[in-house]
């Protein structure tokens, strides 16, 4: 490939430490952005023999004209400021995690005495996010347990020390039902308040064990020296500290806080779910989901890496260990982050036998269910965006499939010479012009006009090609023309081995007929059907086509037959005036000096003459038959 003399300078003087890289195109929009260990080879790596041939990663690499990188300390540090870029910078080509719905949190808000309640909006304002939520009725009962155990302020009091020092504020309702201590009239300290709030900070990471025997030695310190009212208080928490933990499910005996990790992937519809069980002592706290789209044609085992990677660059709470549905491609680079973060090692482990692996085939079964459900759920997005008329038009000819996606053919030719065949795309009941084809017939004898043979040829061509190719077939192929046009079309479609996969019908122009393959009776459509109304568009646009084509040819053909005609120009004079100026228009505007320079003087004076004489107009020339 042909790297631009800038980038390739650049990439020799590539440093080898870790850090992050920017791949930008020609106008500095930012591609993609990714981490390496050591950036000198991970970049070249991109352009050297070993980069991708082929797919989308190898559209990517075309596109880059420069690379920017910032260099990092370890490559936990890289980790954590890529996936900070690709939160600000949403590069085309990285890997979007989302949750697909707007999930809730519980946010810690930063603020003096701070606040604990429910948020769908996540400002990066230094508060502390947990989860998101997929089941708000256990975000609800997380919250309600909290309400319970720890008297924290519900208000929204912009609480300062001196606002508070000037005695601004009276004491509420929740005061005096000891539901809060009254830090607003500083009847309670910041030290006690962040306390209550440390403990918060255990329940919505599952550690409760610890809180409750905490909990447990103050109330026996309270009655022992006669702080009943106190010793009191401190009971109906761990009672309701005791009541929330009943309630969490408990999937394992050993004592060990594990996330727990699995990808569903679905190629075809371009989509993966990642699903996290979160236990903590033994106990199912949480479970999240994000949605994978679009993938990159990455594998299963890198998008898993993916997953984890911006998962633990932002948690809160590491745990002891990982599990894994399957292994992932940079085990090292996630350790080291886990390291770093927890302060010692964190295994990543795929168990394979046992109650572990029941476990994690569970985690494994929720992911295929949410992907499957994400599918649903676009399905009937995308349905709902489909026109009216496709919808009815599935309806009318009982198709098993919307007809989302139609291609029409017809036939020009001008008594039998210069046969074109034309095939028109529409996509959602609008023509997708950068796709339409057109095919010079060459199985029919010049002279004699055989629209079916041709009809046949085309439709052969046309889909023996797209299945070679594996492309997108069309969910309903249109031909212009009644039942002699549609038998031979649905003969060509057989020839290329595609007659049972894609549905044909004709519309014959004089009663605006539909016919199928194999049937004699027609099926008919209200003349003010939606339905008839779109295939009568793309009939027409069709012959349309086939018309525009067939002129532009035999236009071409006329030129060229016209230019043979001029004295002294023959078949190699042609053939070295059309290699040299691209084509007969183009020699219209061609001085008699540049003609002279390529076929002489005398040659050059008659083509100047013959493009001088007033040309007939194009209305005069005999209408193609269609």
């Amino acid at each position: 490939m042909h790297i631009p003399t800038e980038l390739a300078e650049k990439l020799k003087r590539l440093p080898i430490t870790p850090g992050v890289y920017q791949h930008r195109d020609g106008q500095g929009t930012v591609l993609y952005v990714g981490k390496a260990k050591n950036l000198r080879n991970r970049v070249r790596s991109y352009f050297g023999s070993q980069a991708p041939r082929e797919g989308r990663l190898r559209i990517m690499i075309d596109k880059i004209q420069d690379v920017d990188i910032i260099v990092t300390d370890t490559e936990a540090e890289a980790l954590i400021l890529e996936n900070n870029l690709i939160k600000e910078l949403k590069p085309r080509y990285n890997i979007n995690l989302r949750d697909d719905k707007t999930y809730p949190y519980i946010v810690i808000k930063r603020e003096p005495f701070p606040r604990v309640f429910p948020t769908r909006r996540v400002i990066r304002d230094g508060s502390q996010y947990f989860g998101p939520y997929s089941d708000v009725q256990n975000m609800h009962r997380v919250l309600d347990a909290i309400r319970a155990v720890f008297p924290l302020r519900t208000c929204s009091l912009p609480l300062t020390e001196e606002t508070i020092a000037r005695g601004k504020y009276q004491t509420c309702l929740q005061f005096h039902i000891k539901k809060c201590l009254g830090p607003c009239v500083a009847a309670q300290s910041a030290a006690s308040y962040d306390e209550l709030v440390s403990q918060v900070i255990q329940v919505l990471n599952g550690k409760t064990k610890a809180l409750q025997q905490d909990l447990q030695e103050q109330m026996a310190f309270a009655a022992k020296h006669h702080l009943f009212e106190e010793a009191a208080l401190l009971r109906d928490r761990i009672q309701a500290l005791e009541k929330y933990s009943a309630k969490q499910k408990m999937v394992d005996a050993e004592d060990v806080d594990r996330d727990l990790f699995a990808v569903a992937v679905d190629p075809n519809a371009d989509l993966a779910c990642g699903v996290i069980f979160l236990v903590r002592e033994g106990k199912i706290i949480g479970r999240q989901q994000k949605m994978i789209r679009p993938l990159h044609d990455r594998s299963s085992e890198q998008l898993l890496q993916a997953l984890l990677e911006r998962y633990y660059a932002e948690a809160q709470f590491i745990p002891d260990e990982v599990w894994l549905s399957h292994p992932i491609e940079q085990p090292d680079v996630l350790e080291s982050l886990l390291h770093e973060q927890k302060g010692r090692r964190v295994p990543l482990r795929v168990p394979a036998r046992g109650e572990k692996a029941a476990l994690l085939r569970m985690v494994v079964s929720n992911a295929d269910l949410q992907l499957e459900e994400l599918k649903l759920q676009y399905q009937k997005r995308e349905e709902g965006r489909v026109p009216h008329a496709v919808v009815a038009l599935q309806q009318d000819l009982g198709l098993s499939s919307l007809p989302r996606r139609m291609e029409c053919f017809d036939i020009s030719h001008l008594g039998g010479t210069g046969t074109v065949a034309s095939c028109v795309v529409f996509i959602d009941g609008k023509p997708r012009k950068s796709a339409y084809r057109s095919f010079k017939i060459r199985t029919v004898t010049e002279g004699t006009p055989d629209d079916f043979a041709s009809m046949q040829e085309a439709v052969f061509r046309r889909y023996k090609r797209m299945r070679e190719e594996g492309a997108h077939l069309p969910d309903l192929i249109v031909i212009d023309g009644g039942k002699g046009q549609v038998s031979h079309a649905f003969a060509g479609l057989s020839a290329a081995g595609l007659a049972s996969d894609i549905p044909m019908i004709g519309i014959a122009k004089r009663l605006e007929e539909v016919f199928r393959p194999g049937r004699s009776e027609p099926t008919l459509i209200p003349k003010a059907s939606a339905s008839l109304h779109l295939l009568q568009r793309i009939r027409n646009e069709a012959h349309r086509f086939a018309v525009t084509k067939q002129r532009q040819q035999r236009g071409k053909k006329d030129l060229t037959s016209a230019l043979l005609s001029i004295d002294g120009v023959g078949p190699k004079t042609v053939t070295k005036l059309l290699t040299t100026f691209g084509s007969v228009k183009a020699l219209r505007s061609v001085s008699e000096e540049a003609l002279r320079a390529t076929v002489g003087a005398s040659t050059a004076q008659k083509i100047s003459a013959y493009f001088d004489q007033p040309r007939e107009a194009e209305d005069n020339q005999e209408k193609p038959k269609v």
